[in-house]
């Protein structure tokens, strides 16, 4: 079985992980960052982290897998694969999280929500008011990367294959080394590395 140190080195042999002097979506600084499409790009390391996710949650009778836009879609789409069910998406409209494209969430359907890395839980807690509104019923959360720095309460079901720890910071108060890097704000930006 794989430990969060063979995770480590799977992320940096693929790009995924990445150091340096990073501003977050939420305009905190890290020394590290996630970006993990770099990783997902590789279809024995997508196929992977699905299987996991998958068998994690495969005795769990799940209708639907749903993710977040972007970075959950996917490894949402590889988890409904191996799980044999529908998969579906949220994106953004106007600043809001919401259903498009047709997707529909029935009554007490049983979702799952994959995400491919969790930070602040912000883009979760969207989907999850999404499902509610639609009386969907969730019944689990997986993610590959848990990089949060504090525990987030999203579901009783959540599940994470590898706990990653990032260092934050407050932009007004940087440590002396990364006040010399240039920041570079990744996210979903071009970045070649």
């Amino acid at each position: 079985m794989l430990k969060d140190k063979d995770f480590t080195k799977i992320f940096e042999d693929t790009n995924a992980l990445m150091y340096g002097h990073f501003i977050l979506s939420s305009g905190m600084r890290s020394d590290t960052y996630f970006q993990c499409a770099k990783v997902l790009q590789h279809p024995k390391y997508l196929t992977m982290f699905g299987e996991i996710l998958c068998n994690h949650f495969k005795s769990f009778g799940i209708d639907k897998v749903i993710s977040p836009a972007m970075g959950g879609i996917v490894l949402g789409t590889e988890v409904g694969r191996q799980l044999g069910v529908k998969t579906i998406f949220c994106e953004r409209s106007e600043g809001k999280m919401e259903l498009r494209r047709g997707f529909s969430i029935k009554e007490d359907e049983k979702i799952l929500i994959i995400e491919d890395v969790l930070s602040t839980g912000g883009s979760l807690k969207e989907v999850m008011n999404v499902i509610n509104n639609h009386s969907g019923n969730i019944v689990g959360i997986g993610v590959v990367v848990d990089r949060s720095s504090s525990d987030i309460d999203l579901h009783k079901e959540f599940f994470s294959i590898t706990k990653q720890v990032a260092n934050i910071f407050d932009p007004e108060n940087l440590p002396d080394p990364l006040k010399d890097i240039p920041a570079v704000k990744p996210g979903s930006n071009k970045i070649d590395v």
